[in-house]
């Protein structure tokens, strides 16, 4: 099944956001990345949303070591060696690097990615591209976030 086929399958009728976790499901597996990427961007800078670093802060908790690891990589990737100190800072750490992100707490991370999007907004887009890797840690956000992933998928075909 090709992806524009899975979100045919998905559009017919009323869903529930209960229901955006299996809808969800049926279209990650089978659209293109970029598509895939677009949707979870326009989720975390949507209005009817909690704001970019609840939303990561959320998805930090229900992340595995290594998927912690790669997201904090993402919010560290646009700058040098002040970006850090000035991250680190913002979250109350002496130091910080990406393979020390099982050290730092949730709160420490909903206040880096504060700080990484006032500095960089792109790194929405990249930890969007960083989440297309790991779809089943995306269905913690809920399902009102899920249906506005869908709705950008619907607008793609």
């Amino acid at each position: 099944m090709d992806w524009q086929s899975a979100i045919n399958s998905v559009l017919g009728g009323n869903r529930s956001p209960e229901e955006a976790p299996q809808e969800f499901d049926k279209v990650a597996q089978h659209t293109p990345p970029e598509v895939l990427a677009g949707g979870i961007s326009e989720m975390f800078r949507s209005d009817q949303t909690p704001s970019f670093p609840e939303m990561i802060s959320n998805l930090f908790r229900q992340s595995n070591p290594n998927q912690r690891e790669g997201l904090v990589s993402q919010l560290l990737g646009s700058g040098g060696t002040n970006w850090m100190r000035e991250l680190a800072g913002a979250a109350g750490l002496s130091e910080l690097k990406s393979n020390s992100a099982n050290e730092v707490s949730a709160e420490q991370v909903q206040q880096i990615a504060a700080h990484a999007e006032k500095q960089d907004p792109s790194v929405i887009d990249r930890v969007s591209s960083f989440y297309v890797q790991h779809p089943d840690v995306v269905k913690a956000v809920g399902g009102i976030a899920l249906g506005i992933v869908l709705q950008h998928m619907v607008k793609r075909r």
